[in-house]
């Protein structure tokens, strides 16, 4: 995969090893670092590419995949410091699901504070079974306390932070064909966490990520969408 700088020095470019269809639907620009190792993800349903159903389409948000992930194996530890299995805790609820870190400058918190909002707009019982998880891709600083304190801060006590081992995160993540790069230093002295900015829906009916959000997602796009994705249905 190619390597392109993003415009905005600020701006963590997003990384996805999933497929060069999605890169292609989604406007997604690749990112040094993500080594060679990225094929032999596991944990899909049918190979390491994800299709995209039907082709493209620029006005909605979400690319649908012809072949859906299948939810990875991750036992980590959450923001009260206990064992968290992604699996055994989202099974057949809907589950947004995004890999991110605390000290990201602007994706990251745009990213929960966008869910957060439209998830408000949900009726209560919708709310309810609507599960949102963040984990870190830089659990050295992202401790489970340092989750405690950052993820309330938009607005929706029952989001899930999860932290744990770099080897462990950084293998689940390409089991639904996100790339993380170890973090690391700047010469300026920030370290920066590089890693994949696309939230993966799964199903409450299959508990496959069947639905791919880029980081140009809008309140209104989930807001949009998220009643259909409570039911296990397309957006």
């Amino acid at each position: 995969m190619s390597a392109e700088k993003t415009s905005s020095p600020s701006r963590r470019t997003p990384l996805i090893v999933a497929a060069v269809a999605i890169v292609a639907a989604l406007g997604i620009t690749a990112a040094v670092g993500l080594g060679g190792n990225d094929d032999k993800a596991s944990g899909q349903t049918s190979g390491a590419v994800a299709e995209v159903s039907g082709g493209s389409d620029s006005t909605k948000a979400a690319t649908v995949l012809d072949r859906p992930f299948t939810k990875p194996a991750l036992v980590l530890t959450d923001t009260k410091g206990q064992k968290y299995d992604l699996r055994e805790r989202t099974k057949g609820k809907p589950t947004l699901i995004y890999f991110g870190y605390t000290h990201c400058p602007d994706v990251c918190p745009l990213t929960m504070s966008n869910i957060a909002i439209a998830k408000k707009q949900l009726p209560k019982a919708d709310q309810d079974k609507l599960q949102v998880v963040f984990v870190t891709t830089d659990p050295e600083r992202d401790t489970s306390a340092e989750l405690a304190k950052w993820l309330p801060a938009f607005g929706d006590p029952s989001f899930t932070g999860l932290t744990g081992s770099f080897s462990t995160i950084q293998a689940g993540a390409r089991q639904i064909g996100i790339g993380i790069d170890p973090p690391k230093k700047e010469k300026d002295g920030k370290v920066v966490s590089m890693h994949g900015a696309q939230v993966i829906a799964f199903s409450p009916t299959t508990d496959q990520g069947y639905v791919l959000y880029g980081e140009d997602a809008s309140v209104d796009d989930y807001a949009k969408d998220l009643p259909k994705l409570i039911k296990g249905e397309n957006p």
